[in-house]
């Protein structure tokens, strides 16, 4: 499949592609060892995304002193 760069520096994905991801509106886009990589982005609201972190956090039982020691770790200076 080739997809054509405008004069705008924009591209069309082809059908083909845009069939395999019919409710994606968003990519984030990078570039690795010369290759444009897209992947797809769901955008959500914050305070959506911090609740679904809170209740993912809650159904796997992790509590708020194991956030504050897995923080303390992770800034543990390394030797």
């Amino acid at each position: 499949m080739l997809a054509k760069k405008t004069s705008k520096n924009q591209l069309t994905l082809p059908k083909e592609v845009v069939k395999e991801f019919p409710d994606t509106e968003y990519f984030d886009v990078t570039v690795k060892e010369r290759k444009i990589i897209l992947m797809p982005v769901k955008i959500t609201h914050a305070d959506m995304t911090l609740e679904g972190v809170r209740d993912k956090l809650k159904k796997l039982g992790i509590t708020e002193s194991d956030v504050t020691e897995a923080v303390k770790w992770a800034r543990k200076k390394k030797r």
